[in-house]
């Protein structure tokens, strides 16, 4: 099926992505890549958690994080399987493809990563499934105090500089194609040919 192609090559360029900023002596000591000045840039960082780094509680918050992103790989192929089977929308279905190529990417860094990475937190049981995901695109927003006549938020401090991986690019890029398009991927059929009237009366 050439939708879980894509998911492969989601998962292929992702972990390749996080091999190269892994191994680069630049990333790993402390430094940056600037990509787009200082608003785009590479910056190597290992997340243990969820999206913007929400933990579940330890010791094993982190096992339970990694079954579910399991058990969502599994709901997610089950979910593709059966859209193709009832001639679902090709965009849905390739949307719903990036989300689960970005899924088992970071399920990969999960349940690999403190094997062959090393960076399980300290004290975890076991480096099994408690491997850190591996975070390099940094787009530094803002950062500083927004204007006090702004209405509810005027005057507060803010910093939007999410750092984040071609796995949860992906994600993303899936969700936001599917919420802009939903109304042509779940339009509902339209009758195409018109009502016909009575059927004419035979000559007697």
């Amino acid at each position: 099926m050439p939708f879980f192609l894509l998911a492969l090559l989601v998962i292929g360029i992702d972990q390749l992505s996080k091999y190269l900023v892994h191994s680069s002596q630049t990333l790993t000591s402390g430094g940056e890549i600037l990509l787009l000045g200082h608003w785009f840039k590479l910056h190597y960082t290992t997340n243990p958690g969820m999206a913007f780094g929400v933990e579940l509680p330890p010791p094993y918050g982190k096992l339970l994080l990694t079954a579910f992103r399991l058990a969502a790989v599994g709901g997610l192929s089950y979910y593709i399987v059966y859209l193709w089977r009832h001639r679902a929308a090709a965009g849905f279905i390739a949307c719903m493809a990036l989300i689960l190529g970005g899924a088992v990417g970071n399920l990969v860094d999960s349940i690999f990563y403190g094997v062959i990475y090393h960076n399980a937190p300290f004290g975890s049981p076991t480096p099994w499934f408690f491997g850190q995901v591996i975070d390099m695109l940094y787009a530094d927003i803002y950062e500083g105090f927004l204007p006090a006549a702004w209405p509810l938020i005027g005057g507060k401090y803010v910093s939007l500089w999410p750092i984040f991986n071609v796995a949860d690019s992906s994600i993303f890029v899936g969700v936001a194609l599917i919420l802009l398009l939903q109304g042509r991927f779940f339009k509902q059929s339209q009758p195409t040919a018109a009502t016909a009237g009575p059927p004419a009366s035979e000559p007697s």
